[in-house]
């Protein structure tokens, strides 16, 4: 049967034309009766959603249910998910471009249906929607816009985080129609409302309400064209007026010379406007061009980017302008060069020499003409005009030596999915167009939620797309819906899962937590590979020691840590303990970070939970030396060492903490009868410190309480006499016999303060001297002739010489060496 040509359903309007196809027969049931029905459909050919429409009085069916739903169809009729409603009256019903089903209703409630299978979120449009009742609402490709009762405008710019913010407020008075302007089209960034009140139009925004001065109105549809340039407004008096977006230009005038409001004005791609009444559709173009479309039952009109959808019970048309490469090949008595091609190919299909003849016809323009056709073949709904552009197309480029395939190759396989979509099970009915702006990849999200899974699979394979989301859905669902044991759909989704990259088995887990199957979940979360992706699912499922030993599994520190921390602010601390006694490698990332933060309670109840009394002991020495008074610094020391008296093991830490604790008493008491402070210091800082304050009594009560040896006195007593320059005493000490640190100490300490003097005189008391230390000794001292006469006793030439050098020959000093030297170092 031959198919027909593509121009029979092809409407003048002014110099464009414009076609109607039809997409699918018998798509609602016969008794369904739209009139009494909100419709609304998704943009690029998506769900249709019908309702109720409570201002309309339908008659009583025992056979029907009297509840309130949501019903949602393909563009095919194939119902795809009914919803029970009972938010009370509907307000508002729309689409977002991902096809996202919004509900609004009268009490300001908006649930955002995001799957077609009834799973919603919900939001409050605030307290004055509460207040005062919301009585419509618009929607563009992500938010929506809520009219209320009072005038008061609300839009909301996200479904995905729902803030409702009011626009400025527009003047009192009945608003007849209205419409919005998307943000993506308006200067402001923000969502812009044309209001009809009265005779005018005003412009709402963010922050200001402006009025456009006309006087046409009242106007019962104000409609804004998909690219947010022109709108068309229809009078009470039947004309329809279109005028640029910025109300700046009148672009032309309409006269329906109708009685009767039209149900919809609704704009055709950009170019033409779409005036429908109960059953006939009106296509009005520049220059008040129009064209007729008359159906025989009641018809809804849904605009999409590039035409509209037309549907009545019995078919779902798609009306469109005719894309400018179709009309180029197809319109009757064109001479293009992509309509000579497409004539050519028939011809050789008739085997007519003609063919040739015409493909010479057109040579220089070949392979424009080959471009056109592939373009043309993307716009076409007929399979059988899809197989013979795509041929001339073929055919053209064979008889090009040099020809770029890529655009050829891409549409076909373009025009396989597509046509696989459109087909009326799936019901899809994309143009080409859609298509481009929908992406390969909003498809599949489109066939995943339709759970159409084997085609999303061959679609991704085709068209070279990763398919781990498709999986991962196919597998939530299963884990949701399945009537199977747990098990057995456990293995199920293993199996089919395993070997696939990508997989994210944390999200099917989670699907089957929140349908209440928590084993399932466990289950399902041990094949997940990443251990940040399950543990926060098994703690949110409470499994807490399981997380834990996932994230201890992993060795990834501050995964434990995070473990640790929400079982710290959940369990108790006795539970908690039990939890990470049994975890070394838990137990020690808790005392190091308690150690670290200086969490001395955790970390005291830590060590006595696990019985570790000299840990526990050392907190409470940590936290002693912290302490400014003495008093509590001995409680805290007290404490320990009651820690450790029960073992012998611990004689030594005992003993020290005895001492410490003796030590802060004297101390304490020193403070009291002195002037100075000693808290805080060690023995051998106090001692020094009492020695240089002059108590020399109290520093050998100290010396000998804690047994400090007569080295460590000596050392501390000389530094301390050092310091406090006192020479005499120093002299006294060099009177003694014998120093048990030797006589050099004395010698460095003293030269180091700045007394040569004195510290030469301990030269001839060092004893066990390097042979040629004493020459240096004197020479640091500034005493050359003492240390040359040390020189001459060495005979040591060299020394005597550079000391010698040194003084110089012609001073006081140099002749006293020279003499010292010279009757024993004769030339």
């Amino acid at each position: 049967m031959e198919a027909t040509h593509p121009t029979a359903g092809w409407e003048r309007v002014g110099d464009r034309f414009y076609r109607k196809t039809q997409l699918y027969t018998a798509v609602f049931d016969q008794d369904l009766d739209l009139d009494n029905y909100i419709v609304a459909g998704a943009p690029y050919g998506g769900a249709v959603a019908i309702c109720r429409d409570d201002t309309k009085i339908v008659s009583y069916q025992p056979s029907k249910s009297s509840k309130p739903s949501i019903d949602i169809y393909s563009c095919a009729g194939k119902l795809l998910k009914s919803i029970s409603w009972d938010k009370g009256s509907i307000k508002g019903l729309g689409w977002s471009e991902d096809e996202k089903l919004l509900v609004v209703s009268y009490d300001g409630t908006v649930r955002c249906y995001y799957n077609l299978q009834g799973d919603f979120t919900q939001f409050s449009l605030g307290r004055e929607a509460e207040d005062f009742g919301v009585h419509s609402c618009r929607f563009y490709d992500n938010g929506m816009v809520a009219l209320l009762t009072n005038n008061i405008l609300i839009s909301v710019s996200s479904y995905d985080e729902p803030r409702p913010k009011p626009l400025a407020s527009p003047p009192e008075g009945e608003v007849y129609a209205w419409a919005i302007i998307s943000p993506s089209f308006t200067l402001s960034r923000s969502v812009e409302v044309l209001l009809s009140i009265g005779k005018t139009v005003y412009v709402v925004d963010k922050t200001e309400c402006e009025d456009r001065f006309l006087d046409i109105g009242p106007f019962s549809h104000i409609s804004v064209s998909p690219n947010g340039k022109f709108a068309a407004l229809y009078a009470a008096d039947g004309k329809a007026h279109v005028i640029t977006a910025d109300f700046q230009s009148r672009l032309s005038e309409h006269d329906s010379k109708s009685q009767l409001t039209p149900k919809y004005l609704e704009w055709c791609g950009n170019d033409a406007v779409v005036i429908a009444w109960e059953d006939e559709v009106n296509v009005v173009g520049p220059n008040n061009a129009a064209a007729s479309f008359v159906y025989e039952g009641r018809v809804h009109v849904i605009a999409d980017h590039d035409g509209v959808r037309l549907i009545t019970n019995d078919v779902c048309d798609f009306l469109q302008k005719v894309p400018d490469v179709t009309d180029e090949v197809f319109r009757l008595g064109s001479e293009s060069p992509a309509s000579v091609l497409l004539d050519a190919v028939e011809q050789l299909e008739n085997q007519s020499p003609k063919a040739d003849d015409n493909i010479q016809l057109i040579r220089p323009n070949l392979v424009e003409a080959v471009d056109t056709c592939v373009a043309a073949a993307g716009h076409e709904f007929s399979v059988h005009w899809q197989k013979q552009l795509l041929k001339a197309a073929s055919f053209g480029k064979s008889v090009l030596d040099i020809y770029n395939s890529d655009d050829f190759v891409d549409m076909c396989e373009t025009l396989r999915v597509i046509n696989a979509v459109r087909y009326y099970e799936v019901g899809l009915p994309l143009s080409y167009e859609q298509y481009q702006r929908l992406t390969p990849e909003g498809l599949i999200q489109r066939l995943i939620n339709r759970h159409e899974y084997l085609l999303a699979l061959r679609i991704a394979g085709y068209l070279r797309l990763p398919t781990d989301r498709i999986f991962v859905h196919w597998a939530s669902a299963k884990v949701r819906v399945g009537t199977e044991d747990e098990e057995t759909i456990c293995r199920m989704v293993v199996e089919k899962l395993s070997g696939k990259p990508g997989i994210s088995f944390e999200a099917i887990a989670r699907a089957a937590y929140d349908e209440g199957r928590g084993r399932l979940a466990t289950e399902l979360l041990n094949h997940e590979p990443r251990a940040g992706r399950q543990v926060p699912l098994l703690l949110s499922m409470e499994e807490d020691e399981i997380a834990l030993d996932k994230a201890i599994e992993s060795g990834d520190s501050d995964l434990i840590l995070f473990v640790l921390l929400h079982l710290k602010k959940k369990l108790p601390l006795a539970s908690f303990f039990r939890v990470i006694n049994a975890r070394p490698t838990a137990t020690a990332l808790v005392e190091s970070s308690a150690a670290l933060e200086d969490d001395n309670a955790l970390l005291k109840d830590l060590y006595y939970q696990d019985d570790r009394r000299v840990d526990g002991a050392g907190v409470f020495v940590r936290e002693a030396l912290r302490q400014p008074d003495a008093r509590t610094a001995s409680d805290k020391l007290a404490l320990a060492a009651k820690l450790l008296s029960d073992s012998k093991e611990n004689y030594f830490e005992l003993a020290a903490l005895k001492e410490a604790a003796q030590l802060l008493r004297m101390q304490e008491a020193l403070d009291r009868d002195l002037t100075d402070t000693f808290t805080g210091l060690s023995v051998n800082e106090t001692l020094f410190k009492l020695i240089r304050l002059g108590y020399h009594n109290k520093a050998k009560k100290i010396q000998s309480e804690f047994k400090v040896p007569e080295r460590v006195a000596w050392w501390i007593r000389l530094r301390a006499l050092v310091a406090k320059r006192d020479w005499n005493e120093i002299e006294d000490i060099a009177k003694s016999r014998k120093s048990p640190i030797g006589w050099e100490p004395f010698f460095n300490q003293i030269l180091q303060a700045g007394n040569p003097r004195l510290a030469a005189s301990f030269i001839p008391k060092c004893t066990n001297l390097e042979p040629g230390a004493a020459i240096t000794m004197y020479e640091k001292c500034g005493m050359r002739v003492k240390a040359a006469e040390e020189a001459v006793k060495a005979k040591d030439a060299d020394a005597w010489a550079r000391l010698l050098e040194a003084a110089g020959r012609n001073t006081l000093e140099g002749r006293d060496i020279e003499r010292l030297g010279v009757q024993v170092f004769k030339k």
